[in-house]
């Protein structure tokens, strides 16, 4: 670390303090050479995923659009925002912590989402997967919805 008064290359640190939320410790140094004082902060430099577009066009992955899906899917629904929440962050836990790949096409995330809405919400899930899998008409729909009825009722017999 460089000092900002006169540019030598050592310091030695005072005191160290972690935030409050434990995300950035605050250090306070002093220079070797002119002995003035100065604060740093270090941070984690946070690795950003990408999300692979229908069209192939790559743009960075936003977890407030997983939340506003699944909250337009919940509406009016007994689901609280609370559990929304912690889905849509276990969801990007589980993409961060995927070894190797740093991109994910929406296809997988949309998976992901209505895996999740189903053990939620059935409602929510058949909302959610009517606008995603773009169901073209009654007959499509009819069908996610028996396909939901049979695999209901093969785990209950399980």
């Amino acid at each position: 670390m460089y000092c900002p008064f006169c540019g030598h290359d050592d310091s030695k640190v005072l005191e160290t303090r972690d935030s409050e939320d434990g995300n950035v410790i605050r250090r306070r140094r002093e220079c070797i050479s002119c002995q003035q004082r100065f604060t740093t902060f270090e941070r984690l430099e946070e690795v950003h995923l990408w999300v692979i577009k229908k069209d192939g066009s790559r743009q960075r992955f936003d977890p407030q659009k997983i939340l506003s899906g699944m909250l337009r899917a919940c509406e009016k629904r007994p689901v609280s925002m609370e559990l929304l929440e912690q889905t849509s962050e276990e969801i990007e836990r589980e993409f961060r912590q995927t070894s190797g790949s740093r991109e994910f096409p929406t296809i997988l995330i949309g998976e992901k989402v209505m895996e999740r809405l189903k053990e939620i919400d059935k409602v929510a899930y058949v909302r959610f997967a009517s606008v995603y899998r773009e169901f073209k008409d009654i007959h499509t729909f009819l069908q996610e919805i028996q396909d939901l009825l049979t695999r209901e009722r093969n785990a209950e017999i399980v």
